[in-house]
């Protein structure tokens, strides 16, 4: 049944404050509800986090894409996730690399890969990109499709 699926998420439909931090945010599961090998894309355009020196706001454009195996993310849990790093200081590097391994733990995916695009710290661009696994063969893998930064140009 469709449902029971569903039975043991915390998260979705309650109310739920942003978790203090990525240790503590609990990243639910659902069963993959195909038995074929597809992809599945996450896009947060507005991610934030703290910079560990000075204390000032980050900002990057992620997405995610995974081919799940047994469990996929529930989107909620994600974007909770995702949340709790608004308060989080850690370089760019860590914190896109940190968010794909959690994935990686959390839902043992076939394949992920991650891009994190970062809006400029002291007028430079970062760009961070990571990858678990290889993509099933046949899967379609578009492009991210997220410009390289130009400024003002």
């Amino acid at each position: 049944m469709t449902q029971d699926r569903y039975k043991d998420l915390d998260q979705l439909g309650t109310m739920k404050g942003l978790p203090s931090s990525p240790d503590e945010a609990e990243l639910e599961r659902v069963k993959n509800p195909c038995a074929d090998d597809y992809m599945i894309r996450l896009v947060a355009p507005e991610f934030t986090s703290i910079c560990p020196v000075t204390g000032q706001p980050d900002f990057a454009h992620l997405v995610v894409d995974y081919c799940p195996d047994q469990w996929i993310v529930e989107s909620k849990a994600f974007k909770l996730f995702l949340g709790s790093y608004r308060n989080h200081g850690d370089f760019h590097e860590a914190c896109t690399t940190g968010i794909a391994q959690r994935l990686v733990k959390e839902i043992s995916p076939k394949w992920l890969r991650i891009g994190g695009y970062w809006y400029p710290r002291g007028g430079i661009p970062i760009d961070v990109f990571y990858q678990f696994g290889e993509a099933p063969k046949g899967v379609w893998i578009p492009d991210q499709g997220v410009p390289p930064y130009r400024g003002r140009g």
